[in-house]
């Protein structure tokens, strides 16, 4: 995963991001701004990058943002870095590289639940139940921390981003990882949404995205913008590659439409694309099945 490591001036005066941002060693938290600690659990790979980041931050009471797989070197990891009581556990969705540990690490620190629960989909942690489910652009006053709630489905259909006003900082979970692009599964995600959820982010002024993979992104406006784009232009190249060929297998498009990428990431952007063509025909531009699509 490469660096983002943009500089963004503004209205704002915040603190540096410390250089153990850059630093990835799962179990070995690093603080990433006052007051923000990352853990990193030990599930890197192809599609988790160096890990799943669980952030931990407040001082009375801490509050942690996806805890992530249930593995109790992890956990152990987040409970040994919290000083303070946990009383909050916060998930941006309910894949299971990012919520399964949630349940566990709440039965031993009493905390409450807060995220939108699994629907009834694969990729999905059936054990998340929460305590408290957020609403959009809900407040949530979490001792002497307060993050704003932005419903930001399109990864998944219940994920939620949080802000960090004071920060001016959003914790994305997936919505936004450092270093590559997400993936939008058609069973529960959403091509459409996830475009107008970014655009959503894009209205907000921020100045770091906190990924659920990867480091700390600085100049988020940019980011977010070229995100858009890419999706966009991805779109462009279905249609295009449409018009060329007439009726086209799913598996001749996704040659043409994912001529960028390596061949062992094919599988997993098939489907982003059957996504792409999802939206397209809902927009009433192309019409098919796996056998066939074509322009309409």
């Amino acid at each position: 995963m490469n660096d983002i490591a943009d500089t963004q001036s503004g209205e704002f005066s915040l603190p540096a991001i410390n250089s153990s941002a850059q630093q990835f060693t799962p179990g070995q938290p690093n603080e990433l701004l006052p007051g923000l600690r990352r853990v990193v659990a030990p599930n890197g790979g192809p599609m988790t990058g160096p890990g799943t980041n669980t952030y931990i931050l407040g001082e009375s009471a801490r509050v942690v943002i996806d805890p992530g797989p249930a593995i109790d070197s992890h956990i152990d990891s987040i409970i040994n870095e919290s000083s303070a009581p946990i009383k909050f556990i916060l998930v941006t969705h309910t894949h299971r590289d990012h919520s399964p540990a949630a349940t566990v690490l709440a039965a031993r620190c009493g905390a409450k639940l807060i995220g939108i629960g699994p629907p009834a989909t694969d990729w999905q942690d059936q054990s998340f139940r929460p305590d408290r489910i957020p609403e959009n652009d809900e407040v949530l006053m979490l001792g002497d921390v307060k993050l704003r709630c932005i419903y930001t489905p399109g990864h998944a259909s219940n994920h939620v981003c949080y802000i960090h006003d004071a920060y001016a900082l959003v914790f994305t979970g997936d919505h936004v990882m450092q270093g590559s692009t997400v993936v939008i599964p058609p069973e529960d995600g959403s091509m459409s949404d996830y475009i107008a959820s970014l655009r959503r982010l894009e209205a907000e002024a921020l100045q770091y995205i906190a990924p659920g993979h990867g480091k700390l992104i600085t100049n988020p406006a940019r980011v977010l913008a070229r995100l858009v784009r890419h999706r966009l232009h991805r779109e462009a190249k279905v249609l295009g590659a449409l018009k060329r060929a007439g009726e086209i297998t799913l598996d001749e498009l996704l040659a043409l439409v994912y001529n960028d990428v390596s061949d062992n990431l094919l599988p997993v952007a098939v489907f982003s694309l059957r996504s792409h063509l999802i939206k397209l025909e809902a927009e009433g531009l192309v019409s098919g099945s796996d056998a066939g699509w074509s322009i309409v």
